[in-house]
This record gives C-alpha cells, sequence and structure tokens, in this order.
C-alpha cells in the first residue's frame, strides 16, 4: 500500500501528479469547494459546512484498507480532488464524496482520471456499488457520472445551499 503522500499515478501526464491525502488536505479540499461553489453557483455557508463535516467524518474514522482521498496536482498547485470512503450504513457499498476539479484544469480529463482511481480501487477492495448525491446544476460531472455508469435513483426539490438558489439534488449509484 502505498503511503499517504506517495504518488499514485507513476509518472505525470501533462505535469499532473495524483496523490494519496496528507495532513492539510482535508481543510484545503473544505476550502476550495466553500469558495468555487459560492462563484461559480452562488452556494451559501451551508454548502460549505456540510462538505467540512464530510472530510471530517472522512478524517476522523479513516480505513486505509477501504477508503481513499486523491489530490491532483502541479508543482504543488491543487487542481482537483475526490474521496472515496465507505458507507458506514450499508455493507458493500461505498460513496464518492467532494469531486472537485479547479476551472483552470477542466478539459485535461482530470476528472475522467480521478473517477477512475475510484472505479478501480472500489473493484479491488470488493465494493458492490458506489453512491453518490450531486445537483442538476453540476452539468460536467453529472455527463462523467453516465458516462462511467451512474444511474439516477432519485431526485428532490430543495433549496439547502441558500435561500435564493433552486436546485434539484439527486442520488446516483453505479453497480460493480
Amino acid at each position: 500500500m502505498k503511503s499517504e503522500s506517495e504518488p499514485v499515478n507513476g509518472s505525470a501526464q501533462n505535469g499532473v501528479t495524483i496523490r494519496n491525502h496528507r495532513p492539510g488536505d482535508m481543510g484545503f479540499i473544505t476550502y476550495r469547494h466553500g469558495t468555487i461553489y459560492a462563484n461559480e453557483f452562488g452556494y451559501g455557508s451551508p454548502f460549505e459546512a456540510l462538505v467540512g463535516r464530510i472530510t471530517s467524518d472522512f478524517i476522523t474514522t479513516f480505513d486505509p484498507s477501504a477508503e481513499r482521498c486523491w489530490i491532483a496536482e502541479r508543482d504543488g498547485q491543487f487542481l482537483g480532488c475526490i474521496i472515496f470512503m465507505k458507507d458506514r450504513e450499508t455493507s458493500g457499498r461505498a460513496k464518492l464524496r467532494c469531486f472537485l476539479v479547479e476551472k483552470s484544469a477542466r478539459g485535461l480529463g482530470l476528472g475522467t482520471q480521478l473517477m477512475k482511481l475510484c472505479i478501480d480501487f472500489a473493484r479491488e477492495v470488493g465494493y458492490k456499488r458506489v453512491r453518490l448525491r450531486t445537483d442538476s446544476n453540476m452539468v460536467g460531472a453529472r455527463r462523467m457520472y453516465t458516462k462511467t455508469g451512474f444511474k439516477i435513483l432519485g431526485t428532490e426539490e430543495h433549496r439547502t445551499w441558500g435561500e435564493h438558489i433552486q436546485s434539484t439534488g439527486e442520488n446516483w449509484e453505479m453497480e460493480l
């Protein structure tokens, strides 16, 4: 097993390396999600608080045999991330959380590479299903989820991310 900070993708493509998480990454993931989602979608502090809870739960209960967080970077600059964690409520199921690619890195295939790491790892450790939650306005991410093999299980209207933001939450799942 690789150490938390050891690169996982071998030689860098386009100067991009992908590594496992290390101390400080969870706070930075929360910060970038809060900033990007506020700027691009108008999401408020409730969204940032949710990401903070997810990253806190991940690092508090981290099981290196069944969970991962991958960080993509170039020359030490953060480009994206994805958290893959076991679903502690349903045996054999994992959750994909906090998937993010910086605007400057979109279109490089980085999201596809991060998603592939998750699905390959899920199969390697024996998960049967992977679940995620997103919103209908995440067009690029939704396109990738469909391409990867995820299917929508259900939707619900909500205003969780701000009073002025009407959103449709979506639960997706992939059978492995």
